[in-house]
């Protein structure tokens, strides 16, 4: 109810502001054409007056230069801002976003609320936390409102997958961490599955490249990085245009070729199945997977020896404990 009323507001004020546009336009033409002959009397005036003094009439015409310059740069700075538009219109970028500012989010948000409503979703994500299951990300309320929605994400289960988690030895991408990230966002697409909502989710192998969301006509493109966090990318949206020569085509075409590829298994969300597929569509084999949090590797030998030494350090230190004697740690 509240974003409704939010859209309401903004669509009024988006029409009361042209019509105010308007509305100045005529003020300002009508004053001109009333203080015009005023003007040029006093302009007159000052003429006669500065023709004859040779100080003031190499300020005017200094003063006539710069304005000059100022008007042929702004008119070369006009036509290449132009050249570009036309670029980007005819590649089909209609907005970029450099940051992800409290403005931002809030101006995507709303953004995808409109342009993702009573349409299809296809998104290509990592393990969609960010993306499908923060309830205040970009989708949180667009997958409540549309009419299908295609997911990929990266296949937790996979080793090679797995292999990389845990090479990247980053503390804040751990293998646990993601597994339950994508365990979260399953949980979430079988509500929608529950509440009626055509929902399909296939898992790849391969390192995640783009960031990608289709909401009907607007596709919104983000890269990831190896090395940045991929809310610090720049994030771009993309329109489809009447010519079909857009990125928004390709994009588009990336997304349908790895959806229909027979190598990436359909998460069956009622059974907690990966099912596998030849290429006509065939079924050829279902693979259980075990979907709660993943187990917490045992620590080494090295890590319990190292963790008692400390805890017999600690029960010896001075302190208001009693210590500990003939504690053999062997």
């Amino acid at each position: 109810m509240f974003q409704e009323s939010c859209f309401v507001l903004r669509a009024f004020l988006r029409h009361a502001a042209g019509s105010l546009y308007h509305i100045v336009i005529v003020a300002m033409s009508a004053g001109i054409a009333l203080l015009l002959p005023a003007g040029a009397g006093r302009f007159l005036s000052f003429w006669s007056h500065v023709e004859h003094d040779t100080f003031s009439l190499i300020a005017v015409e200094m003063i006539a230069a710069v304005l000059l310059m100022g008007c042929f740069n702004s008119v070369h700075r006009s036509l290449r801002d132009r050249a570009l538009a036309e670029a980007a219109l005819g590649a089909g970028l209609v907005s970029f976003f450099p940051r992800r500012g409290p403005q931002a989010r809030r101006r995507i948000h709303a953004l995808k609320d409109e342009q993702g409503t009573g349409r299809s979703v296809m998104v290509i994500g990592s393990s969609g936390a960010e993306t499908l299951m923060d309830q205040v990300g970009d989708l949180s309320s667009v997958l409540d409102k549309c009419l299908e929605a295609k997911i990929l994400l990266v296949n937790p289960f996979n080793r090679d997958a797995r292999a990389r988690m845990q090479a990247l030895a980053h503390p804040a991408c751990t293998y646990p961490a993601f597994r339950e990230e994508v365990r979260q966002s399953i949980a979430l697409l079988k509500r929608l599955k529950a509440i009626g909502k055509v929902v399909k989710l296939k898992l790849y192998a391969d390192a995640p490249l783009v960031k990608l969301v289709i909401l009907g006509d607007y596709l919104w493109l983000q890269h990831y990085h190896a090395d940045l966090d991929s809310q610090t990318m720049p994030e771009y949206v993309l329109q489809r245009n009447r010519k079909e020569h857009g990125l928004y085509t390709f994009y588009a075409h990336y997304f349908m070729q790895r959806w229909e590829s027979p190598e990436l298994p359909e998460y069956d969300l009622e059974t907690d199945e990966l099912v596998f597929r030849s290429r006509t569509g065939q079924e050829i084999r279902r693979e259980p997977v075990e979907i709660g949090p993943a187990p917490v590797a045992a620590p080494s030998a090295e890590t319990v020896r190292v963790d008692a030494q400390e805890a017999f350090r600690l029960l010896h230190a001075p302190g208001p404990y009693l210590p500990v004697r003939g504690y053999d740690l062997e």
